[in-house]
């Protein structure tokens, strides 16, 4: 599959329009429930019909990868975590699989990069990544071939009947590459885009702040080329969640963006596929920094700020029961005639 994506359609304005004057007569002061409605009114133009429907199979597919900076000391915890939390994803005993649940999504995980053997890694790419500091996370062949696996998986998904996806991260050292990925094509500096993370001591961030500049120079040679910017300082995993993101905009799917870590991967999805953004909502606004400058740089606004880091789509899911809410109000609630009110005059 060519890393050439077709041009993006919009989410249909006529029926947004549709939806704003369905809005201005349920029984409501037109406003009163605030982004609610704005919500409700970017689903049914992306589904292209009003009222919009209910969803039937919204999934999360989790992206997971291990990354080579991860042996600099740019993390809480070893890189034997991501191949563990792939067994924790598939167990159902991860925070995404309780949220998913309790939101009425299902979750399915993939091993793009696990440095180790794993049940789901029939797309894997390679083991690791190199260490972005200081060499190319990816060949050109296996950014190419990780940016299909995700243009696959987006297309399984919908062709399964998916009609909400999410995507998430799991993989030790993540938010470095996020990070360097975000400053890159914002034109941010090291030290406006370094996080915790995981929860690093000072040691620790001053550490991953001479990793992301190190990054940074490689990254800014490559900004004109997004596969180029993956495989010199990403990931498979990265790579491909880019790639599943700009496909779930060419298929017309909306999506919820995750974190930082998502955050990344949609700036660059965008960049490979102009137009991707209008078919995505930020669930929500990651703790980490470079969250923010991802999201103002898309033109994202979260739905929530809870202070959430965690990644695997957690924040995403968090948010989703607002997502299927708007999308109810919008299709569900009476209308001032149908209820016999007096409306506003």
């Amino acid at each position: 599959m060519s890393t050439e994506f077709p041009p993006v359609e919009p989410p249909s304005e006529a029926v947004l329009r549709e939806a704003e004057a369905r809005q201005a007569v349920l029984t409501k002061p037109l406003g009163s429930l605030g982004r609610l409605e704005e919500i409700g009114n970017w689903v049914a133009a992306c589904q292209g019909t009003c009222p919009p429907r209910p969803f039937t199979r919204p999934r999360v597919v989790v992206f997971a990868g291990d990354h080579g900076v991860a042996r600099h000391g740019v993390s809480a915890f070893p890189s034997e975590v991501t191949g563990q939390m792939v067994g924790n994803f598939l167990k159902g005993g991860a925070a995404v699989n309780v949220l998913a649940q309790v939101a009425g999504a299902t979750v399915r995980v993939v091993d793009m990069a696990v440095d180790g053997d794993t049940p789901v890694g029939e797309l894997k790419v390679r083991r690791s990544s190199g260490s972005i500091d200081r060499e190319d996370a990816l060949t050109r062949e296996e950014c190419e071939a990780a940016i299909a696996a995700g243009r696959q998986i987006a297309d399984e998904e919908v062709d399964a009947g998916a009609d909400l996806l999410v995507a998430g991260d799991m993989g030790i050292g993540n938010t470095t590459p996020s990070a360097v990925l975000i400053a890159s094509l914002t034109g941010s500096e090291p030290v406006a885009v370094v996080g915790r993370g995981t929860g690093i001591d000072d040691q620790g961030w001053m550490r991953k702040t001479a990793a992301i500049r190190d990054a940074l120079r490689r990254a800014r040679l490559n900004i004109s080329d997004p596969v180029a910017l993956l495989a010199s300082s990403s990931g498979a995993d990265i790579a491909a969640m880019a790639g599943f993101l700009a496909q779930a905009a060419v298929r017309r799917t909306p999506v919820i963006l995750d974190g930082v870590v998502v955050g990344a991967a949609a700036v660059v999805a965008e960049e490979m596929a102009p137009g991707a953004r209008e078919w995505w909502v930020a669930g929500h606004q990651s703790a980490e920094p470079a969250h923010a400058i991802a999201l103002a740089h898309l033109s994202l606004k979260p739905l929530l700020e809870f202070e959430m880091r965690l990644g695997e789509g957690s924040g995403a899911v968090a948010a989703l029961p607002l997502v299927i809410a708007a999308t109810k109000i919008l299709a569900e609630m009476a209308t001032f005639d149908s209820a016999g009110i007096s409306g506003k005059d």
